[in-house]
């Protein structure tokens, strides 16, 4: 119920940090992210700051919001947060992390779905699991080509 990308980019992890963390970027990058915009007074990139990301599931047409909540914020190192379900419950953890190699950094994003949701996993896992592999490996090659 977890999986993640790695891409090298040649650029500082501070300059692809700063595009990662900044929600407003997300339609820019994510295949099914189309846009995002802070909420509950919160301005910018903070532990427990929440911003609102509106989704086209798979490309199909279905589109809703989810809140999120910023768990990890750590200038050109980690930028993490989670979906929250019903009565704030965390149901999927998106997290990126940057690690400095020479000539630039590798970025790897992940997600980790909460336990709570096996059942799906088991039903769907092998097609969504796909779909979050080659979905994750896109937003890595936009920001890719934005930084070099």
């Amino acid at each position: 119920m977890h999986d993640s990308v790695t891409v090298r980019m040649a650029a500082p992890a501070e300059q692809i940090w700063e595009l990662v963390s900044d929600i407003t970027n997300t339609g820019k990058f994510s295949p099914e992210t189309f846009a995002a915009e802070w909420v509950g007074g919160a301005t910018g990139p903070a532990v427990g700051a929440k911003f609102r990301g509106h989704v086209n599931r798979n490309g199909w047409g279905l589109k809703y919001w989810t809140v999120c909540r910023v768990i990890a914020c750590e200038p050109g190192r980690e930028f993490a947060f989670t979906v929250l379900g019903p009565g704030g419950i965390a149901v999927n953890t998106w997290r990126y992390r940057f690690e400095p190699v020479e000539g630039g950094t590798e970025v790897t994003e992940s997600f980790q779905l909460a336990a709570l949701l096996r059942p799906y996993w088991l039903i769907a896992g092998h097609w969504r699991g796909r779909t979050n592999r080659e979905g994750m490996r896109e937003t890595l090659n936009r920001i890719k080509a934005v930084v070099e």
